[in-house]
Order: structure tokens, then sequence, then C-alpha cells
């Protein structure tokens, strides 16, 4: 018994320590971006979409009393509303970018409002768990928008390739730990993250990514470094 919660106990913080890697995985996005001075054909929605997704997990986290889940996420808020800036002074579509994250805004604390206004604490952590469980699907299949864009020009570069590999990742231990404490929402979207997180990595397999120039390089260079 005593080993099982060690292993519990252990598996959680690994968790929490490689989602937080996982996050920082988009500063290696946003050095790019400063450093082309653009940001290409690839999209700010994923930035967006991992604010929208960590803002849920934080309420889910307070209703389920897990600890953990409201501590990486209020560090996930922080640095995906930063990416969202950079992406935003980089990019040269800010009024669709600006529109993106107001819709979201207004998303994730309609959807917070409406659940705190119901009396059931079962019903309130039920419905804020299919919340989270559906933005998450969307957060990792997020860099799917490029998908036909990465088929016709058959180029990977446009799919942030840090953050589906953290993904993936990442993913599977969640998974791991939401089976362990029986926990469906946390289940559910992590198994299908890691579904969708390889099905990303098989693009880069099919259609390496090659620079703006025309000029191929190496996936190595946007590996995440440990």
């Amino acid at each position: 018994m005593h080993n099982a919660q060690g292993f519990i106990s252990l598996l959680e913080i690994t968790a929490v320590i490689t989602t937080i890697l996982q996050y920082l995985s988009g500063a290696l996005i946003c050095l790019k971006y400063v450093k082309k001075k653009s940001t290409g054909d690839s999209s700010g929605f994923p930035f967006i979409c991992g604010f929208l997704s960590c803002g849920y997990w934080i309420h889910y986290g307070f209703l389920s009393s897990e600890h953990s889940v409201v501590l990486v996420n209020i560090i996930g808020v922080c640095l995906f509303f930063i990416y969202t800036l950079i992406y935003y002074v980089i990019t040269v579509n800010k009024k669709s970018h600006v529109k993106q994250f107001l819709f979201i805004l207004l998303a994730l604390f309609g959807i917070i409002l409406y659940d705190n206004s119901l009396m059931d604490t079962q019903q309130s952590q039920k419905f804020m768990g299919i919340v989270c469980c559906i933005v998450t699907v969307c957060f990792f299949a997020a860099p799917l928008i490029n998908l036909l864009h990465v088929i016709r020009i058959k180029n990977s570069e446009s799919l942030p390739f840090p953050m589906i590999i953290m993904s993936f990742l990442v993913s599977i231990q969640w998974l791991v730990y939401g089976i362990i404490i029986s926990d469906t929402f946390i289940q559910l979207p992590n198994f299908l993250g890691c579904i969708l997180s390889m099905l990303q990595l098989c693009l880069f397999v099919c259609y390496p990514p090659k620079s703006f120039n025309g000029q191929g390089y190496k996936l190595v260079e946007q590996s995440v470094v440990f």
C-alpha cells in the first residue's frame, strides 16, 4: 500500500514537471518567430486554445480538490498568455488573432459563471469535467487546422513540433495517473491526446519540415532539450 502511494506521488510529480516542460516548449516556437521576425504560415490558435484549456482545468481542479491540476494549469495560463502576446506582436494577422482571443475569453468566463450557478456540487464537477475533456481534445488537435495545408504543400514547417511531441509524452503520464485515481475526465482527453499527437507526428515523417527559403532542416533543431 505504501509503495503504491509512493508510485502515485512520484507519477503526479513527474506529470506536473513534464507538463510544465510541455508548456515551455511554446517558448521555442516563439523564439523562432522572433528570430525570423515572422510567424510564417503558423496559427496562433494553439496558444489561445491552450490558454482556454488551462483556465477550465484550474476550475475543475478546485472542484475535484486536485491541487496538482490547479498548480500546473495556473502556470500554463500565464505562459500561454505570454505566448499569445508574442504572437500578436509579430503576426501580420493581428485583427483575426484578437477576435479569436476575445471569443475565447467570453467562452472561458461564460462557462465558469454558468458552472458556478449550478447548485449541485457533483453536477457542477461533472459538467466542468465534460467541458475540460472537449477543450483539451481541441488543444491537442489545434495544429490540425493546418493539416490540409501541410498535405497540399508537402511541408510540415507550420506544425509546432515541440508542442506536439511534448503533448504526446504528457498525455501518456496523465492517462496513467487518471486510471490510477479512477478519474474518467482525466483519462479520456489524454487517451485521445495520445492518438491525435501520434497522427500529427506522422506528418513530420511523411512531409519533413523545410525552412521558408525551401531548404530542409533536421527535426532535432526543434526538439526540446531537457
